[in-house]
């Protein structure tokens, strides 16, 4: 992770957890809000890997702000919130993924949580990056189908004979079956 921002009303909770993720040297850039507003403003610009959010906030308790950044799917987040409220926090929560520690933070849990949450931020980019693969897949079939059907319609072929044509083209010209579909596409379709 290489961006965190720490959104926090104390500016003495601010600066003790700036001082201990700066003896992480992974954490490239740490950015300081003051309240769920001013965390508002600059995740319209940007994207963060982790944000920490310690509660209460001046202008909201910090759950919500919590759930909007978790929704944003590029983030990961933990809340700070008191021992006594940290069971019912984490259950209105941890469907979205976010980790709850109790007040006091001991530095070794602290620890602890941010390689919990460096692995699941990990596990999730691999997840979407195989996500986006066979996005890409399923749309390449589709346009390869597509492709099939105008050779049937317009050249009489069967659904054999029209997968057999695109795949001997891709093989021949060496290029991929969805640039032979992109074709055939392009000839027939006007």
């Amino acid at each position: 992770m290489d961006s965190i921002l720490i959104v926090s009303s104390s500016l003495k909770v601010s600066s003790t957890l700036e001082e201990l993720l700066k003896f992480n040297s992974s954490y490239n850039e740490i950015v300081m809000a003051r309240n769920a507003g001013e965390a508002k403003r600059i995740l319209l610009d940007r994207d963060f890997d982790l944000c920490i959010i310690n509660t209460p906030l001046t202008d909201e308790f910090g759950t919500n702000l919590a759930i909007n950044i978790a929704n944003r799917e590029t983030s990961q987040v933990m809340l700070i919130v008191k021992s006594e409220l940290e069971d019912e926090i984490s259950d209105k929560v941890e469907d979205y993924g976010i980790f709850v520690v109790a007040k006091p933070v001991n530095r070794q849990l602290f620890w602890s949580a941010l390689k919990l949450i460096s692995v699941s931020h990990n596990r999730m980019k691999g997840l979407k990056k195989q996500n986006e693969q066979l996005q890409k897949k399923i749309e390449d079939i589709k346009f390869v189908d597509r492709a099939k059907c105008v050779l049937i319609e317009y050249l009489k072929m069967s659904e054999a004979e029209a997968h057999r044509f695109i795949e001997k083209q891709a093989m021949d010209l060496r290029v991929t079956k969805r640039e032979i579909a992109s074709r055939i596409l392009k000839t027939y379709e006007k």
